[in-house]
């Protein structure tokens, strides 16, 4: 398959999702200037929407709960500040926590051996990020 026969096979793909996906939106749009609009397909569309939401932020709540019940305070530490303003320097950590540069490290190895945070950069320069 060509690249752009998969690239225009993927605009359909999405195209045809979309559609079908607003299409109780579309539904009740057509209808309200008439008589009696019709709300029933767009308030299933949107409570099923709501249901999936609530289930996807759920499950991300249960993550994170499970990621720092068994994470040492420190590591807990550095992530909530990550959390909070996306990025972290070991120097900003070891004003921040008072631990050692060498402390550090490790709590920063293990976060990233778990796929949790990602390093950029080398030396002076580098920092942390959430993945």
């Amino acid at each position: 398959m060509r690249k752009d026969e998969l690239e225009n096979g993927r605009i359909t793909q999405s195209f045809s999702l979309f559609r079908t996906r607003f299409a109780p939106v579309r539904s009740t749009q057509t209808t309200l200037r008439t008589e009696k609009p019709d709300w029933q397909p767009w308030l299933l569309f949107f409570f099923s929407a709501l249901r999936q939401q609530t289930r996807n932020l759920n499950a991300k709540v249960e993550r994170e709960r499970l990621l720092q019940t068994d994470l040492p305070e420190l590591s807990v530490q550095l992530i909530d500040y990550l959390r909070d303003h996306g990025r972290l320097t070991m120097k900003e950590a070891e004003t921040l926590t008072g631990a050692s540069r060498n402390t550090l490290k490790v709590h920063f190895k293990r976060l990233a051996e778990r796929e949790l945070v990602e390093l950029h950069g080398k030396g002076r320069g580098a920092w942390y990020s959430l993945i």
